[in-house]
């Protein structure tokens, strides 16, 4: 069984910058789209970004655009560097296949201050 784990999150200041990460236990990325979600509080959970398997071909929520970029260091890790960090940032973030097939992880929660 699937086991994601983030990490990375923190507290950063209005335009800072935070890399969160991803590993997998159980099994790899090997043939998998993966992507970063976020969930703030009383909000449902939302598309941050994700990358390809083949090519690594990246796509990115309009929010994150230019700020935010996605990669997979290997077959068991992807990351998220996060930069010009707003208050609006503010959530949990996971990662999980593009379309969110396997089980969540506890996420790991990025708090911005203005």
């Amino acid at each position: 069984q699937v086991q994601l784990v983030e990490s990375g999150g923190g507290l950063v200041q209005a335009g800072g910058s935070l890399r969160l990460s991803c590993a997998a236990s159980g099994r790899t990325f090997s043939g998998w789209n993966m992507g970063w979600f976020c969930q703030a509080p009383g909000k449902e959970r939302e598309f941050v970004a994700a990358i390809s398997w083949i090519g690594g071909s990246t796509g990115y929520a309009d929010s994150v655009k230019g700020r935010f970029t996605i990669s997979r260091d290997n077959a068991k890790n992807i990351g998220l560097q996060m930069n010009s960090l707003k208050p609006e940032d503010t959530a949990i973030y996971y990662c999980n296949t593009q379309g969110g097939r396997w089980e969540w992880g506890q996420g790991t929660q990025v708090t911005v201050s203005s």
